[in-house]
């Protein structure tokens, strides 16, 4: 359903966009267009949403990933590799989160007892406290309230498990 725009709702810039890629005869491409756009900016505003609560406690959503991969192992502590691999990040995005965690005091790096090669990344007792405290925000501000109701919120994760893995992400 395409609104129409008033002074307090205007247009949806992306089903103009849509719009537009179908007036200038890109019809096939409109709708993968204002879906992947759609996406992107949802993404954007998720992300706010979620970096407005981390902000206080000083980490990024990128680094809070990191905490909650360690709070949530058995041990607490996980290897470089492993961490970056679980993340599917970049090793050098594993390693300037886990500087910035390990100069606030919330990590620590120490060698693997049984393989010289690996360096482990240990939750430390203030970083444990930290991802919980951090974690009932978001539970509270954010995972609670998705701006979707759950049925919703289920066929969304649906459909975006349905990508990622025609993407080849799992």
């Amino acid at each position: 359903m395409i609104r129409v725009p008033t002074p307090d709702h205007p247009r949806d810039p992306i089903a103009e966009a849509r719009r537009q890629w179908a007036a200038h005869g890109w019809e096939a491409a409109a709708d993968g267009m204002a879906a992947l756009t759609s996406l992107m900016r949802a993404q954007q505003i998720a992300l706010a949403r979620v970096e407005a609560v981390l902000r206080p406690y000083d980490v990024t959503f990128a680094r809070y990933e990191v905490l909650m991969l360690l709070y949530f192992s058995r041990a607490g502590a996980l290897p470089m590799t492993k961490i970056g691999n679980r993340l599917q990040v970049h090793p050098t995005s594993v390693t300037n989160a886990v500087d910035r965690l390990e100069s606030a005091g919330l990590v620590r790096r120490t060698p693997h007892p049984t393989d010289r090669r690996t360096t482990l990344v240990q939750l430390l007792p203030k970083g444990r406290e930290l991802a919980t405290k951090a974690t009932e925000e978001l539970n509270a501000q954010v995972f609670t309230k998705p701006d979707l109701s759950s049925d919703r919120g289920t066929t969304l994760v649906e459909i975006l498990a349905e990508m990622r893995h025609e993407a080849g992400d799992f």
